[in-house]
């Protein structure tokens, strides 16, 4: 019978969980799709791309929104109706059939982990998926529509040219401008039309097709010489990762946990590997600076041991004064040993420089760090559903009459101060003085479950 009245108790907590967590969800899945999807939407339909791949290039972007709604929905929806149900005195109930808040909070602590897997999974698995497909149709839309990134009478720059274009119309670009520009020397290519066709030779290349060509250059080694030459066609290649974002390969962000902790493992190899050269060229340095001042130092015996000898066997005999030599000596007429001593000194000391110099060497990957980052944060977020919920719980009990109002006022603040937590984490993991990964991703959840640990001991105690 008692199993039987938690089930009841159960079924309407995660139900009255829920009808938040979905209110909440939208709420927030609205403010990130208008922040990241409709701007990008508005900017494309602008250039007359079909209405249908617009909505496959909003479809594609959903799984970073679904991911990043997940663990701010269940703070707000837990803090929603947890707040309602204090309010109107469901908790005072429950306690008086005989079920305490740490039973009551079971089902809010299920459903926190599912969220928490559910973005998890948006995360891990959609993200780098719907980045592919993204890219993937925005370059045959590209190739379609040179006007995405080509825009009329326009000039625009990429690595170390500079594209002026006239009238874009389809896939046909009139009066084109190139200047490429290189250690050695300018090239200015016009070109009467243009098209811009994708390249067999790989995915990242595109080709701008040229017809009635007119190309200058200009050479700056030696003497400065100019160069005309015309053509009736031409192509141009450009690697699309030069033109947009949307063309580059996908970064940490977009990657796969396990694809994240390949690609750790290669560059703290590599890393490794460097240190480990590092400290065997800091011990040959060593080895020679011992050696050498062992040998400076025999060297230095020997010259006082000759030196003694030589006093002792030529006693000083009176004789009376002889000319005078006013003429400094020249390093040539020094004594073989003497001028060893100085070549000596002068290569230990030239060892020990090199040697301070290495020692004091550290060697720290920057790009290994924010891979590191980005792998925990891909953990971080998801099960921020879980620490949410253990902070709302308690809180919205505490709220009383006034918990649902209060609720979603704490809930935004909870959520911005959250995001800034994370990144501040980002911010300060990549950047002297460094801090560990774990720490800079982590320490958000972990502070915001520590609080909800004491308010809920508190609760509990009252």
């Amino acid at each position: 019978m008692a199993g039987r009245g938690y089930g009841v108790i159960y079924r309407y907590l995660t139900r009255e969980f829920l009808l938040g967590f979905g209110v909440a969800f939208l709420f927030f899945f609205v403010i990130f799709f208008v922040n990241q999807l409709l701007l990008l939407a508005e900017d494309i339909l602008t250039k007359n791309v079909p209405v249908l791949d617009v909505a496959r290039l909003v479809f594609y972007s959903l799984p970073s929104i679904i991911a990043l709604a997940f663990p701010f929905g269940a703070l707000v929806g837990a803090l929603l109706s947890v707040g309602r149900l204090s309010q109107d005195n469901e908790f005072l109930a429950v306690r008086a059939a005989g079920i305490s808040l740490t039973r009551a909070f079971i089902p809010f602590a299920v459903l926190g982990l599912a969220f928490s897997s559910v973005s998890f999974v948006m995360n891990d698995y959609f993200l780098p998926v719907g980045t592919i497909n993204f890219a993937r149709l925005y370059r045959e839309l590209l190739y379609s529509n040179p006007d995405l990134e080509l825009e009329s009478n326009s000039v625009t720059e990429y690595q170390d040219s500079i594209i002026v274009t006239g009238e874009v119309e389809g896939n046909r670009i009139s009066d084109l401008v190139i200047v490429d520009r290189d250690g050695s020397g300018d090239r200015v290519i016009l070109s009467r039309y243009a098209r811009l066709r994708p390249e067999a030779h790989g995915v990242g290349v595109v080709s701008l097709e040229l017809e009635g060509v007119t190309t200058h250059e200009a050479k700056r080694s030696g003497e400065l010489r100019y160069q005309y030459s015309h053509a009736n066609r031409m192509a141009y290649h450009i690697l699309l990762g030069d033109i947009t974002l949307a063309m580059r390969p996908p970064g940490p962000r977009e990657m796969s946990s396990y694809d994240l902790a390949q690609e750790i493992k290669e560059k703290q190899e590599r890393l490794d590997q460097q240190r480990r050269e590092h400290r065997q060229r800091v011990e040959e340095l060593e080895t020679r600076l011992r050696r050498q001042e062992a040998e400076l130092e025999e060297v230095l015996r020997n010259e006082a041991e000759a030196e003694a000898s030589d006093e002792d066997a030529h006693e000083p005999e009176p004789r009376g004064p002889e000319p005078r030599d006013d003429r400094e000596p020249e390093a040539a007429s020094l004594e073989p040993e003497t001028r060893e001593a100085a070549e000596l000194e002068s290569a230990v000391e030239r060892s020990r420089r090199e040697l301070e110099r290495d020692r004091d060497r550290r060697f720290f990957d920057r790009t290994l760090q924010l891979y590191r980052i980005e792998f925990h944060k891909k953990f971080a977020i998801p099960f921020a559903c879980l620490a949410f919920v253990v902070f709302a719980f308690p809180v919205g009990v505490v709220g009383g009459r006034h918990g649902r109002s209060i609720g979603f006022g704490i809930g935004l603040f909870i959520a911005v101060l959250y995001w800034a937590l994370i990144l501040g984490g980002q911010t300060f993991g990549v950047e002297p003085p460094y801090i560990s990964p774990i720490l800079a991703m982590w320490f958000p959840n972990i502070l915001v479950a520590v609080v909800g640990v004491l308010v809920f001991a508190a609760v509990v105690r009252r």
